[in-house]
């Protein structure tokens, strides 16, 4: 296992896998960050060094989130005149949150493996549909939609303490469909919302005893500086850009957890 590994092995190796470590880390959270999905990276490569699913997962979990809080933080400036949404939306996260850890630590990777793909493809067509012009009319919105989009939010927020890797997906696609605003709002709103949920499944996982500290500390390392770089640099690019690099990397996604589940 890894954790032996970072323990017992001779001073370089031991260097060269935490700095492996920081590096992955600051990748994945900067991809959770602008787009969501970078436990695409992150929890294979905890996979690959020996670390069992279920501890790679809650590893990951614990890892990211201090990244999270920081991409969140860059993201504040985002958030002007959403702030009142965010306070409606954050019980609903905190709640889909817990139940999702409660699942994860109650059932198998396989269940997980044999979903995902399909709610990653489901999240990437939805995120691609705004960017077709729609009747102004047409628009669904919280206020005349609360129960179905409070109920998306709380799905996705399910499915994201349970592994969490698409989730920064899902939101922003369901956000795009039911509140107004540009993407980089919408990218503040699902920031907030998916660190919410790694706090509350970390915790879940630390207070069980499926974190694995210090590889979790290296990721973590490397999360801090990836998710506030990646907040701050993506603020600048058109949205429309930005908009296309995610459904490119939301397909991307689609086919990777397609190959892992078969």
């Amino acid at each position: 296992m890894l954790s032996a590994t970072l323990t017992s092995a001779s001073p370089e190796l031991i260097l060269a896998h935490f700095v492996l470590l920081v590096g992955v880390g600051a990748l994945a959270t900067a991809i959770n960050t602008v787009a969501g999905g970078g436990s695409l990276i992150s929890f294979p490569v905890l996979v690959a060094l020996g670390v069992p699913s279920i501890a790679a997962n809650a590893t990951n979990a614990f890892a990211l989130t201090l990244g999270g809080i920081a991409g969140a933080v860059g993201y504040l400036r985002s958030l002007r005149g959403s702030s009142y949404r965010l306070v409606v939306l954050l019980p609903v996260a905190l709640c889909g949150g817990v139940a999702g850890a409660w699942l994860l630590l109650r059932t198998t990777e396989r269940v997980f493996d044999m979903l995902v793909p399909a709610l990653i493809l489901a999240a990437t067509i939805l995120l691609a549909l705004p960017a077709m012009k729609r009747p102004a009319a047409a628009r669904i919105t919280l206020r005349n939609a609360p129960a179905t989009g409070l109920a998306a939010i709380f799905a996705i927020s399910v499915y994201g303490g349970y592994f969490g890797a698409g989730m920064g997906i899902a939101f922003l696609a369901v956000l795009q469909m039911f509140t107004p605003g540009d993407l980089h709002n919408h990218n503040a709103l699902k920031n907030w919302l998916q660190c919410l949920v790694n706090v509350v499944a970390a915790s879940a996982f630390l207070m069980q005893g499926t974190v694995l500290i210090l590889p979790g500390i290296a990721l973590m390392i490397g999360g801090v500086v990836g998710g506030y770089a990646a907040a701050i640099l993506s603020q600048r690019i058109d949205p429309k850009v930005l908009r296309s690099g995610i459904v490119g990397y939301g397909a991307l996604a689609t086919i990777c957890f397609f190959v892992k589940a078969l």
